[in-house]
């Protein structure tokens, strides 16, 4: 099982139904909107980190309102 959480910067007043969106993602476990530098904080659970690259590099990033992403695996 690959650990991988993704950090989010949302347009301005996105974050709300960006959440809604990534929530859906297929092996997106959680998602938080939190205060800071990034919008959005997704813990993805999956079988491969080809399966996060999906997550993060295809699905996130292609859902509008989405304006940078950071991608980091856990590594225990």
């Amino acid at each position: 099982m690959v650990v991988a959480y993704i950090t989010v910067k949302a347009n301005t007043g996105e974050a709300d139904r960006l959440r809604s969106d990534i929530k859906a993602i297929e092996g997106v476990v959680s998602a938080h909107i939190v205060a800071g530098d990034v919008d959005i904080i997704a813990k993805a659970e999956v079988e491969s980190p080809g399966d996060v690259k999906d997550i993060a590099a295809t699905s996130i990033q292609s859902l509008d309102g989405v304006d940078d992403t950071h991608t980091y695996v856990a590594m225990g």
